[in-house]
């Protein structure tokens, strides 16, 4: 059996987290997370776009975890790597240079997505 990849136990500790966040039944934290969850449904832009922009906010915001999670989700809404890399080029001038270790970190979760098969290399 093989070692787990970093992006497998980010996705084991971020649904487990969810979990423990929500058995804490608060209704607030509860509101948060629905209107998270529908903010990225279809509307006047496709999900596929506001997986984009979901993206470049966390890479301009350097959250990591952020980044892993719409990674993932760009490429399960049809982004190909090209447009995510033009994307994540949208956020390096955005936020300047201080994204770049966060920009090295998307491109090994680019590969780690790659060799799930996940997203289209197009």
């Amino acid at each position: 059996m093989s070692e787990k990849n970093r992006l497998e136990l980010f996705r084991e500790k971020r649904s487990k987290m969810n979990d423990k966040v929500m058995d804490l039944d608060h209704l607030g934290i509860k509101r948060f997370f629905n209107m998270d969850t529908n903010t990225y449904r279809e509307g006047a832009l496709p999900t596929q776009t506001k997986e984009l922009l979901g993206l470049v906010a966390s890479a301009v915001l350097r959250c990591n975890d952020c980044i892993d999670y719409h990674l993932e989700q760009c490429a399960k809404t049809g982004s190909t790597k090209a447009e995510i890399v033009d994307a994540l080029n949208v956020a390096l001038i955005v936020g300047g240079s201080i994204v770049i270790p966060h920009l090295r970190h998307a491109a090994e979760t680019l590969e780690l997505l790659e060799s799930e098969g996940i997203l289209n290399p197009g």
